[in-house]
């Protein structure tokens, strides 16, 4: 299955609580139709200490994010856009920005 967004990406927040934040994804939950974007949708974990070696703690981590929120950031021209995918004359397929026509992978 080919997904329009991949792990290494760009990509801007279209909706919910951090709409409009950008950020790079980490990583990528296919089945679930989810993914994890560095700075976006974070959640506190509360972790207890370790026998003596570290002092329980608050942290923040990214949770996921369902890809349909999320919009392709083009590296070429720098805005949100939708993805399209051709073929090229070696007969790879490849994703393109529908704005600027450029190749992205």
């Amino acid at each position: 299955m080919a997904f329009k967004i991949k792990r290494g990406d760009t990509v801007i927040v279209l909706s919910g609580k951090w709409k409009g934040h950008q950020g790079r994804v980490m990583r990528m939950f296919p089945r679930k139709g989810r993914a994890i974007v560095e700075g976006v949708n974070l959640v506190k974990r509360h972790r207890g200490k370790r026998h003596g070696q570290q002092e329980g703690q608050v942290e923040e981590v990214p949770a996921p994010i369902y890809i349909s929120k999320l919009m392709l950031v083009c590296p070429k021209c720098g805005q949100p856009t939708r993805v399209g995918f051709r073929f090229l004359e070696d007969g790879r397929k490849v994703r393109y920005c529908k704005k600027c026509g450029e190749v992205i992978d």
